[in-house]
This record gives C-alpha cells, structure tokens and sequence, in this order.
C-alpha cells in the first residue's frame, strides 16, 4: 500500500514516518513537509507550501493518508492561524487525497474534540472532525489523545507542566487521563492505516497509555 503522511516533522509524525518506513505492509510513504528529510528508499517527501498544496502532483494518489498536523495558540500566534493549521490545512490534504482515490484518513484530533465546546481548541478540533466526515472516506478513524509523552523540537511551557504532573501521579489516574505515548498514538495510526476498517471509528485516551 502506498501512505501519505503530513505532519511528519513533528512528534507524532517522526514516530509514524518511523514505524511507517519499517512496516512491511507499506510499499510507500508520500510526505510533503516545509523541510528536507533524510533519504530512504520508501520516502517521497516533496517539499510544499501548505497554503498553496500542488492539486495535480502524481503523488497524491495512496491508499491511505494520516494526519498529524498540529500547532499551539502560542506558536501560532492568533485563533485565525491556529485554525489554519489544524483545521484548513488538514482538509485540503483530505479533500486533494480523497479527488485522486484516497479511501482512508486517519487524524491525530484531541481530547475533548467538540463542535459546540466554550474551548476554543476543542471546538476547532470538533469541527475538523465533523469536516472531514463530509469529504466521502470508506474508513475514517479520528485519533483523540490527552497529554501526548515524549521529546519535542518544540517547548510547549503547558504540555511540559502537565506531563510532569501526570507522570507523577500515573498510577492513581483512571486511564483517560494518563499520559499517551507518542509511540503508542503513532501505532495505533499506522495500524488503522493498513486495515482500513470501513466507516468512522474514535480511539480514544484511555486507550492509548
């Protein structure tokens, strides 16, 4: 099968880029970034400006495409750009990988992910999700972790605080609240990539510690 992964410089997709390239169910893996990755036979990674995606590139046709695009308010800057990265740009990869065949999505979403949520991230990660169930995909799977553990490029101050909070009190927390891996969400994507279960599933928190 042939995979398109966007968000691949990022914690997650570093992880899923990795288990993807070792995966022998996976022939190929297509992944546009903003900056050059190391070469491996597997890897096609185009360098794109997400703001002006190539409607036209071959590689567009896959099988299967998981996303794990994402920003912070912070590093964004303002609620419009927030939403252009975790909403816009998602959709657009959906809606090109879906007019060139692309019959599965998976999306890295969040805890909490809800249209009509007072919190401005929830509600922008509800409305993705609601979005992307409008686009024609066979199998859509939305991923939905709380604290997401491991090592980033980028500090993000809240993240780094409540994963130390969450480490210490692991054991006495119910499982919806533990910290997820990062290696276990990138599994759980990969996995749902390669069996394309048909209609829309939800992998919740608790499911991933």
């Amino acid at each position: 099968m042939k995979l398109l992964l966007v968000g691949a410089t990022g914690l997650v997709g570093s992880n899923v880029l990795r288990l993807a390239l070792a995966d022998l169910r996976i022939d190929a893996v297509i992944a546009p970034v903003r900056r050059v990755l190391p070469e491996n036979p597997k890897l096609l990674a185009p360098i794109v400006d997400f703001e002006d995606l190539p409607a036209d590139a071959a590689w567009w046709a896959v099988d299967a495409v998981i996303c794990t695009l994402g920003t912070t308010m912070r590093t964004a800057g303002s609620r419009e750009a927030f939403s252009r990265v975790d909403h816009d740009y998602p959709l657009a990869v959906a809606r090109l990988a879906r007019q060139h065949g692309a019959s599965t999505f998976i999306l890295n979403s969040a805890i909490g992910a809800d249209v009509s949520s007072r919190f401005f991230y929830n509600r922008v990660k509800g409305e993705v999700e609601r979005d992307l169930a409008g686009i024609g995909f066979r199998s859509l799977t939305y991923i939905r972790p709380g604290v997401i553990g491991g090592d980033r490029d980028e500090f993000r101050p809240a993240e780094r605080v409540a994963s130390v909070v969450l480490r210490l009190l692991g054991p006495a927390l119910p499982q919806h609240w533990r910290i997820n891996p990062a290696e276990r969400i990138a599994t759980a994507m990969v996995e749902a990539a390669v069996a394309g279960k048909p209609g829309t599933h939800i992998i919740a928190s608790g499911e991933l510690t």
